[in-house]
């Protein structure tokens, strides 16, 4: 079965190529074996983002491409040592599958749970989405901050 990252990029696994070279199967059944096989993975797996996460001195930042989704239709869950991040990208039908040259686009569900290399803040935490491109910042908490609590007499 081929990787979320075969199926996005188009890429060919050379031990799926070589199999598929010692089987002497007609162009017919080729074709027909394909399309069955891109349906299926297409209505039952949901994709994963890929993502680039990295921190400054204050923040751990997360960006992924979602280029083709509404920030409204974007799900992001945070907690204070994980990320959940889900959406949908949605096929326009206006082309028959039997036209298609080449089907390489990721359509359908995503999501990706990531976990956090340190606490956050939640209550701090932003998304920003731009040409695509979704951006977290998310604030560290400050596990050596200290402060001083005046106590009350009752």
């Amino acid at each position: 079965m081929k990787s979320f990252f075969e199926k996005l990029t188009g890429t060919v696994d050379i031990d799926e190529l070589d199999k598929s070279s010692d089987n002497k199967k007609s162009h017919d059944e080729d074709n027909d074996y394909e399309e069955n096989e891109e349906k299926n993975w297409m209505e039952e797996e949901e994709g994963e983002l890929t993502i680039d996460m990295y921190q400054d001195n204050d923040n751990v930042i997360v960006k992924t491409m979602v280029a083709g989704v509404k920030p409204e239709d974007l799900d992001v869950d945070i907690s204070r040592d994980m990320v959940t991040i889900r959406g949908k990208r949605e096929e326009s039908h206006e082309v028959e599958n039997q036209d298609y040259f080449s089907r390489e686009l990721y359509w359908g569900s995503f999501s990706r749970t990531i976990t956090l290399p340190t606490e956050i803040n939640i209550d701090e935490a932003q998304a920003e989405e731009k040409h695509g491109l979704l951006t977290l910042i998310l604030p560290k908490t400050d596990k050596g901050k200290k402060a001083k609590l005046k106590v009350k007499s009752k």
